[in-house]
């Protein structure tokens, strides 16, 4: 732990700091503090200095001393931005952990861990939030000056501020003008959380009376249409609580404009609510549901455990209910007065999970994420800090919040990738980092998945963890049936119909014939993956990468999923001539467009990144699945996660090959845990559902312990191939990527770069190797792979001698234009 203990200082004593800033450098940077603002120096408090030439930035103050740097002279802090830390002692620990742990500055994970309004600089874009009314009565002349340039010009970056005022000091007139709402962070993401609303429909109490009932259905005698609706609120009143509009639009046949106007003559009173997007049905989510015996069993084990282990995983086969026994846990440390974090791999796929924790514990809850805006989130971290939230919901930058007196941290669905951050630096992993983090707090921290990550389930079984297991599915609701149907047979007997086998078009039928709904599961996006000409072979690359261009019909275009780039699709073959140009491959575009042809009544919709990247795009979806408006969702893995909807009851995994030969040590591990997580989705309330896996290779193994659900023997068997070539969990790995422009060049400093390591690590180094996409936005890519073993090598001395060399290697000429990114724990 760093040394937090406060100092005595005098006023006209001259001080320094040691400050973060949010900037790639190996070394925090020192200032001297003018005698006036002595007294308001403090350890987490954020300061405006300059750095360079003329840049402004926002700084953390790490260090307080009256030691002056030696090898420089310390320039002056111009400003001091808060009354009290918006960084506490904790977090300090922690970013200086990460930062030693996944090889980067703590620059870089300052960057990572505060929102961009805590941490202006110079290039700073502001802009005025339009939907915020205020009066310019109000303002001081400053504050006024900067809201008039932004009408006239409407972004400003802060150094146009500087030069508007004529004055450095202009971060804590910002600051206020965001506390008042006024202005944004210009490239900030608005996409917020919104709560689902639905519209419910009760009846007059007058008409309780039944002498005014009967002369109601005398006068409606002329409005046939509006009687019915009545007709069905009596019907559908007396087996349910609560009558939505739409249902009772649908059970009555009448139509909105029927429902419209008995709400105009108040008949029926519509009253407007925030609903949640629960995961089993409402009278499970009173505040007193009961757990089953196997959910008390696990609940009574974690406890147990956590008696001894500070770490614990929940092994529960999906829909065992292991949301339920989290509740019971955050209920028993909310009880002691501490703060829960619940961890989820994606927000925007997990958001009844929010409203459903917001049903039992009131604004005590805060959610954090990257698609709220910039002022959203600085709210968040101030209410985190002041112990206003005692909970947290958030994905994985939710680590960074200033907790004081973390007690439990949840991690949902502990095995997915989207916990690991790969570019930017910090290259971490949330789940990894909440370990730590938990540490540091003393607190408790829960995995939970039902397919867990060969890690995790390594460490339960060595005892390093404790282990909690739930097989059995709440309320007693099947395992789906799984079918596995071979691709080759059917092209064989000529039974497909495009990329559809019979098998699974028959069952897609019959769902729709019973008004049930499907997922159809394909985990590439775009149209057609590959153009290529059938004269020449000519296939269309993209200008800055090592990769071919995917056409998408709903641009025309062809397009870079790696960097962006977009060029129209050819006619001809520029290579060539030819107007014999082919698509190869399919995507979900692909096999939504040729499903609406072979299935021209049925509402198709399609989940992917494109389809969701526009604000609440994706809770319209959801709505949408609900409301029954979508008959077959086609969609990439975002279908995998976190999708709960009772009449989802087939699921069609188009192509299984895609992800079973995929050439990566954890294909295995991650293709059963995303077909065991995608059959999860199907017929998950009261009815058995179907899965339907259509392949060129039906008696492959994985295929058939995802039809067993026997994740035990996956485990067994991929754990002796990962012990004979050296990979985790017996094996840490590191891995660097080297990156220039000039191929050449690149060769030179990747092959000195290996050899300089074998010096000190021999044939623990790998490569270096060109990856399968060799060329990214213009920079030429090569791969050196550390292996150590994770018992006998101490990896803190590792780094230690893997940073000295990089050093190194960076005095040299030979370095020029060369980028090395090293990547810890890289899967």
């Amino acid at each position: 732990m760093l040394d937090f203990a406060e100092p005595v200082f005098h006023d006209r004593e001259t001080l320094f700091v040691e400050v973060i800033l949010p900037l790639a450098i190996a070394k925090n940077y020192t200032y001297r503090v003018p005698f006036e603002l002595n007294n308001s120096v403090e350890i987490g408090k954020r300061v405006v200095v300059q750095f360079g030439k003329s840049k402004l930035y926002t700084a953390i103050i790490y260090s307080v001393s009256d030691q002056a740097p030696e090898k420089y002279e310390a320039k002056y802090l111009i400003d001091i931005l808060d009354d009290r830390p918006v960084v506490n002692e904790k977090q300090l620990s922690f970013w200086k952990w990460l930062a030693e742990y996944y090889l980067c500055t703590i620059g870089e994970i300052m960057n990572a861990a505060l929102p961009a309004a805590l941490k202006l600089a110079s290039e700073t874009k502001i802009v005025l939030n339009k939907e915020f009314e205020y009066d310019k009565a109000l303002l001081n002349d400053k504050e006024y000056l900067i809201i008039d340039a932004l009408e006239i010009q409407p972004e400003l970056s802060v150094s146009d501020i500087v030069k508007l005022l004529g004055q450095k000091t202009v971060m804590p007139l910002l600051r206020i003008l965001f506390e008042k709402n006024i202005i944004h962070i210009s490239e900030e993401v608005s996409d917020k959380y919104k709560p689902r609303r639905r519209t419910f429909i009760t009846l007059n109490p007058v008409y309780q009376n039944q002498d005014l009932m009967k002369e109601l259905f005398a006068i409606l005698e002329r409005a046939p249409k509006q009687s019915d609706a009545l007709l069905a609120y009596i019907q559908l009143s007396r087996k349910q609580k609560h009558i939505t509009k739409t249902e009772l639009t649908e059970a009555s046949g009448a139509g909105a404009a029927a429902i419209k106007a008995l709400i105009e003559k108040d008949v029926f009173i519509a009253d407007e609510r925030v609903v949640s997007r629960l995961s089993i049905d409402e009278e499970e989510l009173d505040e007193n549901f009961v757990l089953s015996d196997s959910q008390r069993g696990a609940l009574k084990s974690i406890n147990e455990q956590f008696v001894q282990k500070d770490v614990v995983l929940l092994h529960g086969v999906t829909s065992s209910g292991k949301t339920q026994i989290y509740i019971r846990l955050i209920e028993q440390m909310l009880a002691t007065g501490r703060q829960v974090l619940y961890l989820l791999p994606e927000i925007a796929l997990t958001t009844h999970i929010v409203e459903r924790l917001r049903h039992h514990f009131g604004n005590h809850i805060g959610v954090y994420h990257s698609r709220f805006n910039d002022n959203e989130r600085v709210e968040v971290w101030q209410k985190v800090l002041n112990g206003d939230y005692r909970i947290v919901l958030g994905a994985r930058s939710s680590v960074f919040l200033p907790f004081e007196n973390l007690g439990l941290i949840i991690v949902d669905e502990e095995h997915e990738s989207s916990y690991k951050q790969y570019d930017p630096a910090p290259r971490y992993n949330a789940r990894d980092a909440s370990i730590f983090l938990g540490h540091l707090h003393t607190a408790k921290v829960l995995l939970g998945s039902a397919t867990p990550s060969f890690e995790s389930y390594y460490n339960a079984q060595t005892d390093k963890y404790g282990l909690a297991e739930l097989t059995d599915r709440f309320g007693g609701v099947e395992l789906p049936e799984i079918q596995v149907v071979s691709i080759a047979t059917e092209t064989k007997q000529k039974t497909m119909q495009s990329h559809f086998t019979s098998v699974l078009m028959l069952d897609i039928e019959q769902a729709l014939g019973k008004k049930e709904q499907v997922i159809l599961f394909q985990n590439r996006r775009g149209y057609a993956p590959v153009v290529i000409c059938k004269t020449c072979a000519y296939t269309p690359k993209c200008i800055n990468c090592d990769v071919t261009l995917t056409y998408h019909k709903s641009s025309g275009k062809l397009h870079c999923h790696y960097c962006g780039y977009r060029e129209d699709s050819p006619s001809i073959c520029p290579a060539c001539g030819s107007a014999h140009l082919e698509q190869k491959g399919f995507g979900t575009e692909k096999v939504e467009d040729e499903l609406s042809i072979l299935l021209p009544d049925a509402k198709i919709a399609r989940m992917d990144l494109d389809t969701t990247r526009s604000k609440n795009a994706f809770q319209s979806i959801l709505n949408d699945i609900e409301e029954k408006k979508i008959d077959i969702l086609v969609g990439t893995q975002m279908v995998a996660k976190g999708l709960d909807f009772p009449d989802i009851t087939v699921i069609g995994i188009i192509s299984a090959d895609s992800l079973l030969k995929y050439p990566d040590y954890r294909a295995n591990e991650r293709s059963f845990q995303l077909l065991a997580q995608v059959s999860g989705r199907a017929g998950r309330r009261g009815k058995q559902g179907k899965v339907v896996i259509q392949t060129y290779d039906p008696t492959h193994r994985v295929i058939g312990q995802v039809i067993r659900n026997d994740y035990k023997e996956l485990y067994e068997i991929e754990m002796i191939e990962r012990k004979a070539f050296k990979y985790p969990p017996y094996y840490r790995i590191i891995q660097l990527d080297i990156k220039h422009k000039i191929p050449e060049q690149l060769y030179i400093q990747s092959e000195y770069l290996g050899n300089e390591l074998r010096k000190h690590f021999g044939d623990r180094v790998l490569g270096p190797e060109t990856p399968l996409i060799n060329r990214i936005r213009n920079y030429y890519i090569r791969t050196i792979t550390l292996k150590f073993e994770k018992d006998t090598v101490s990896i803190a001395k590792v780094k230690t001698i893997l940073t000295e060399v990089l050093l190194q290697f960076q005095t040299t000429k030979l370095s020029k234009g060369c980028i090395v990114q090293p990547d810890v724990d890289p899967y």
